[in-house]
């Protein structure tokens, strides 16, 4: 709901809270559930990213949403904070990790992700998965760097704005998102890259976006995995990196 006097950015966090808390209580994405299916090999490659030599370090999941990595991490021996805007995602995430038998390891709050109530240099690494491109990016990477600590590091798994397919998937499911969504281009990756001592980014899905419709099909692994190593082919062209529908972000400082 829009108060009169309200900042942007305040008004932009409301509409994203009561967004995503009808989103997580409705599940508004299960009947789209099958064009994520091609994202396995992304999704893999991020989770062994972030649970690498994790072990003993502090942790914030940035944008945890219900179902996030928390118990992944937690499960990896690391101490996990998970914020998130929504109550909803925040109360699910809580009943997972204590399900999984890590109440201990994992806590969760409500926050806003463009404005933590962290100190300086808390966390050694900051990850979060699908966040970004819902927030004002330049608010959001300076509370990052506030309270990542030298040496940490920050990982990412955002959606790309280029390709012409998924712009148009996006234009023809519009209840699935905010008006203030806006997967990533070329120039906010280059604009992150700038803010950080260290910039790795891999690039996903292409050709491999074309296998959904054979999901059900035996082989259908198979499939994903010679797309997916088609794809990395591929991505050796820097042109077509722009393409690409998802990019995971390996980010340092010094």
């Amino acid at each position: 709901m829009y108060i009169a006097g309200m900042p942007n950015s305040n008004f932009r966090s409301a509409r994203e809270a009561e967004f995503h808390d009808r989103a997580f209580t409705e599940d508004v994405r299960a009947r789209t559930a099958k064009f994520y299916a091609v994202t396995e090999i992304s999704k893999r490659f991020y989770v062994d990213l972030i649970t690498r030599k994790c072990s003993g370090a502090r942790v914030l999941e940035y944008g945890c949403g219900p179902g996030g990595y928390a118990t992944d991490l937690a499960r990896a021996g690391a101490t996990v904070t998970a914020i998130d805007i929504s109550e909803s995602a925040i109360e699910l995430g809580r009943q997972e990790a204590v399900a999984a038998g890590f109440a201990e390891q994992t806590s969760f709050h409500v926050m806003n992700a463009e404005s933590m109530a962290f100190p300086e240099h808390h966390f050694d690494l900051i990850c979060g998965c699908g966040i970004l491109h819902h927030l004002d990016i330049p608010r959001a990477l300076a509370e990052v760097i506030r309270v990542l600590r030298p040496g940490g590091r920050a990982i990412f798994y955002e959606p790309q704005g280029h390709n012409a397919l998924i712009k148009l998937y996006r234009r023809l499911t519009p209840s699935m998102r905010t008006e203030d969504e806006h997967p990533l281009l070329w120039s906010d990756l280059e604009a992150i890259r700038l803010q950080f001592d260290a910039a790795q980014f891999h690039f996903f899905h292409l050709l491999s976006l074309v296998s959904f419709p054979f999901r059900s099909m035996p082989g259908y692994g198979f499939l994903l995995r010679m797309l997916g190593q088609t794809d990395r082919f591929l991505f050796r062209l820097p042109r077509l990196k722009r393409q690409a529908w998802v990019v995971v972000m390996d980010l340092g400082r010094k």
